[in-house]
């Protein structure tokens, strides 16, 4: 039967002889199980805020299962439509051009005008008519043309040559009428045309009723700019466009193409006013 010897006070280890084992530190094995169990949670914790950090993959194709760029996202990014080129491009091979630009000067309005078609005026419908543009000014206006120091004479159609007449029955009146158009050489100017479809244009210097014979000498000849006249308020001076410096005035009561001041006592024999026509 084995001895059953006491185990010695640990208090007292000199009196028997026995010494503890001092080379283990007490609770070791508790501290061990302590520290990975403190390790375990560390971890669990750390595991579960990282999975509730992780963002969720919103971007994948609900066709296909594929995850979207930033740049079929729009990067996270808010971003507006941009407007189709082709929505007000011209199409190809097609060149848009005004229905104006188009049309002869001889069949075209002068700004602000109206009245009744120029004699130029192709038959048939305006290029103008087929499209969505606004409606293009009147074609042109009726006006008869007074002396500024003569108030009582107007220009007069007699004999071929333009002059400066009194008015006198029907027929002087619908001679002393013309229709004002656009210019033949230059639409920014006019051109006047009488009742029978000549033309006012000035040959050898002196202003005349002719038929057009097609040529760009003719358009030039009838083609007269409007200046400002600084003798008489609202009166014009009509400037030829192929002899700049010179323009129409009365001499001996015929119109007659001038350099400005030439020859005349009076500078108001270049001075005239745009009245309604007087037929």
């Amino acid at each position: 039967m084995p001895d059953n010897k006491s185990r010695p006070p640990q208090e007292q280890p000199w009196e028997s002889g026995w010494a503890p084992d001092t080379s283990r530190a007490p609770g070791t094995r508790r501290l061990w199980l302590a520290g990975g169990l403190a390790v375990a949670t560390i971890v669990a914790c750390v595991t579960a805020i990282a999975m509730n950090d992780k963002p969720v993959d919103d971007t994948s194709d609900a066709r296909g299962g594929q995850t979207m760029s930033d740049e079929e996202t729009g990067g996270g990014l808010i971003s507006f439509a941009t407007p189709s080129a082709s929505a007000s491009a011209t199409p190809t091979g097609k060149k848009s051009t005004p229905a104006s630009a188009s049309a002869s000067p001889k069949a075209s309005a002068s700004p602000g005008t109206q009245g009744s078609a120029t004699p130029h005026a192709p038959a048939g419908p305006s290029a103008s008519s087929t499209t969505t543009q606004p409606a293009p000014e009147p074609a042109s206006v009726r006006r008869s043309v007074r002396s500024v120091n003569y108030p009582d004479r107007y220009w007069h159609v007699s004999g071929g040559l333009v002059k400066l007449d009194q008015v006198g029955g029907s027929e002087s009146r619908a001679d002393s009428t013309f229709t004002v158009v656009q210019g033949l050489a230059d639409r920014s100017c006019s051109t006047f045309v009488t009742a029978d479809g000549t033309y006012l244009r000035h040959r050898d210097f002196v202003l005349r009723a002719e038929r057009d014979d097609g040529s760009a000498l003719f358009e030039q000849d009838a083609t007269f700019c409007a200046v400002p006249s600084s003798r008489s308020s609202g009166a014009v001076m009509l400037e030829s466009v192929n002899y700049p410096g010179r323009f129409l005035r009365h001499k001996n009561f015929v119109l007659r193409l001038d350099a400005y001041g030439h020859g005349s006592a009076s500078r108001e024999d270049f001075s005239f006013t745009l009245v309604d026509g007087l037929a």
